[in-house]
């Protein structure tokens, strides 16, 4: 089974996604555990704070590096096996389809979510000694905090894990798909306009219409 162990301020922001549909059920079905550690737990201050203000100056906050540190090391505790580290980053490596197989080979994958300005980059430097850290970017935007990336990784991670689309087909990068998909009723019409399903596809001809989604893939 594969652990997915999310370091977040926010685990209530994940949680109901991470319970929802196929994921909801990957985890019943116990093909993958989700588990939190919030570094506001690791704190040494009596506020539970755990940002300061950038050395050099700038805009912002920076989250501290131990208590990031303490979640990753509390979150792993005894657990065997393989551990990919995923730490986000706009520069990093672009993450995609080969990427999330990759993760499918490991026991445990930490994704570990910054907010603010980020966190302090010893953390970094400490965390990687306790697994392979990989440094990825989800897309070019800038978004509040790294709790959405770490979705995006367990959603495509997962969906690869066999059994849980019930067929390896049912993995578009699988077969052939096409970014325009259809279903009945086979005409719909809106304001006395008809939108029709393309002929190919009501031909039963598997070779046309395979010819037709490489098309418009």
């Amino acid at each position: 089974m594969l652990s997915f162990h999310l370091i977040t301020l926010f685990p209530e922001a994940c949680e109901a996604y991470l319970s929802a549909s196929i994921l909801g059920r990957a985890r019943k079905n116990k093909k993958i555990a989700v588990a939190y550690q919030s570094p506001r737990d690791f704190v040494d201050n009596k506020w539970g704070k755990v940002d300061e203000r950038p050395y050099g100056g700038g805009p912002g906050m920076v989250m501290t590096a131990l208590p990031v540190v303490r979640a990753v090391k509390k979150s792993l505790g005894r657990k065997k096996g393989k551990t990919a580290i995923i730490w986000f980053s706009p520069s990093g490596k672009a993450f995609d389809n080969k990427e999330a197989d990759v993760l499918t080979k490991f026991n445990n994958v930490v994704l570990v979510c910054g907010r603010y300005e980020g966190i302090d980059e010893r953390a970094k430097k400490i965390i990687k000694t306790t697994g392979t850290l990989k440094t990825y970017s989800v897309g070019n935007a800038v978004l509040t905090g790294g709790e959405v990336p770490a979705l995006a990784i367990v959603d495509a991670v997962t969906r690869r894990i066999p059994g849980v689309l019930g067929r390896d087909e049912s993995v578009e990068e699988r077969r052939i798909a096409s970014k325009e998909v259809y279903t009945r009723p086979e005409t719909i019409v809106w304001e006395k306009k008809s939108y029709k399903v393309p002929s190919v596809l009501k031909t039963g001809h598997h070779a046309k219409i395979d010819g037709w989604r490489g098309k418009k893939r």
